[in-house]
């Protein structure tokens, strides 16, 4: 699948400014792996500037897992190290600074950082790339995706589809597509199911099976990483539905490359992103 054409860099007269600033909210106390793949997956995918918003005790620990080309936001923190509440009023006062927002990675279930996650999903002005434990805080909650017109893409695995819907994963995994389209139908919202052969899902009918990737990528801290590409895609300018369904492929891409390197057996998330300007260089042939 050939990338479409925002994404080529053909204009040779361009600045970083023009490839979109991504904040990725992500990370806690045990969690900093999972920040620290979103944001490498979105510098790796084109994103022109990453800042990764973080506890604030956690700031130096962040600088230190993540590469040099990326910025850190230190934000107001629980007692457990993970996001509070108060660290809305930081986030907010700077919207205008960003182009798309990827939330959810490691940021843990606590309930001060579940009121954070809810309230940028209902006020947030930007497009939102919704994952993880902001996916665990929709939990009974899904009704504030229809707060706003702000595009937002969610990317459940099964389990996370389950909670959301409440039904179970057998019933989910049988019906793959049919579940997707019902979801973004009903809540106005893209949907990506995570699996063999990745869904995503439109409000207006558009659906895409994903043919790319292979069962090494059934790891810890792959979904993280394609968090990181399609936050990267939506901050380029790819509408949402674009920005999941060549996201989705590309991060398969990557990870089949970093298979046939690594084998499916050996093969961790760190690889797929490793792999990411391989698949870049196939997909712009």
């Amino acid at each position: 699948m050939r990338l479409p054409t925002p994404l080529l860099r053909r204009n040779p007269n361009v600045h970083k400014n023009q490839f979109g600033h991504v904040l990725v909210l992500a990370g806690s106390r045990r969690m900093l792996g999972a920040a620290a793949l979103t944001s490498l997956a979105a510098i790796r995918s084109g994103a022109g500037l990453v800042t990764l918003g973080v506890p604030q005790s956690l700031n130096t620990a962040a600088q230190k897992k993540i590469s040099n080309a990326i910025m850190t936001l230190p934000l107001p923190e629980t007692k457990e190290q993970a996001l509070a509440f108060t660290a809305f009023k930081k986030i907010s006062e700077n919207y205008q600074s960003y182009n798309s927002i990827a939330i959810g990675p490691g940021l843990s279930r606590n309930a001060s950082t579940r009121r954070l996650i809810l309230r940028i999903i209902e006020t947030s002005p930007l497009p939102l790339v919704i994952d993880a434990d902001a996916l665990n805080a929709l939990h009974g909650r899904c009704a504030v995706l229809k707060k706003t017109k702000t595009a937002k893409i969610l990317t459940p695995h099964a389990g996370e589809m389950s909670r959301l819907i409440q039904k179970p994963k057998q019933v989910i995994e049988k019906n793959r597509q049919k579940t997707a389209q019902a979801f973004a139908r009903k809540f106005r919202c893209t949907l990506l199911l995570k699996g063999a052969k990745t869904v995503v899902a439109s409000p207006w009918k558009k659906s895409y099976t994903n043919q790319s990737g292979n069962a090494g990528m059934a790891t810890a801290g792959s979904g993280d990483v394609l968090t990181g590409i399609i936050a990267a895609f939506l901050a380029q300018g790819l509408p949402d539905f674009e920005a999941a369904k060549y996201g989705a492929y590309l991060h398969g891409k990557a990870g089949d490359l970093a298979a046939r390197s690594k084998t499916k057996l050996a093969m961790i998330a760190p690889d797929i992103v490793d792999h990411i300007p391989d698949a870049l260089r196939v997909c712009t042939r």
